[in-house]
């Protein structure tokens, strides 16, 4: 298998992560975004968008970072990380669609403004950002990860863009659940880190 990645992506974080728990061996090459890289034609054969991250799997190619984990633990038989019965898979959807929505256009644009300088209106970002991270944070009073007490897919998908909030100056300290959910998700076997960069509040 083959990983195009970049190293500041929370998208390529969060397939690089699930590689890593699932104990999958890949090789990952980084993607030069900063020149272009993702734009040129052999890229954009891999992934028309322009996106990393994108995994090779022989003559397989898939190119959004969800759907790298339901098809990673769907090729391994990986119930533990993608249980089969229908209350846990409605409800692991369900969280992969906030991660492509709700933590994308809250804390994952909230950083996009002090790392990448796109143009977002900080205030209503951030506010976005705290408004589900409050719906996450009463989730886990519930139980130990996002749909139970075992972690799956559905808890990497949210992982990344959550630990890098304060990047985009949106402060876990309110959000007591959501940062005890982090460290156990840090304490996983296979965990890797998202790197870090000092922009808003970790400046």
């Amino acid at each position: 298998m083959k990983l195009y990645h970049f190293p500041l992506s929370g998208h390529a974080h969060r397939a690089l992560l699930g590689l890593s728990l699932l104990g999958v061996k890949a090789e990952v090459i980084d993607v030069d975004l900063a020149n272009g890289e993702h734009k040129s034609a052999p890229f954009l054969e891999l992934n028309p968008f322009g996106q990393v991250p994108v995994l090779v799997d022989g003559d397989t190619i898939v190119n959004d970072s969800n759907a790298i984990l339901v098809y990673l633990t769907t090729k391994l038989g990986r119930k533990d990380w993608l249980p089969g019965d229908l209350q846990s898979v409605a409800k692991i959807q369900k969280w992969l669609s906030v991660a492509a929505g709700e933590i994308a256009y809250g804390p994952a644009a909230a950083r996009l403004i002090t790392v990448f300088g796109a143009d977002y209106r900080a205030d209503e970002v951030i506010a976005r950002a705290h408004h589900i991270l409050g719906l996450i944070n009463a989730e886990l009073e519930r139980h130990q990860f996002i749909i139970g007490d075992r972690p799956t897919i559905a808890d990497i998908a949210l992982y990344s863009y959550i630990v890098s909030a304060p990047e985009g100056n949106v402060n876990l300290a309110p959000h007591e659940n959501v940062r005890h959910w982090l460290a156990r998700i840090e304490a996983l076997p296979g965990f890797v880190a998202f790197p870090k960069t000092a922009a808003g509040l970790a400046a």
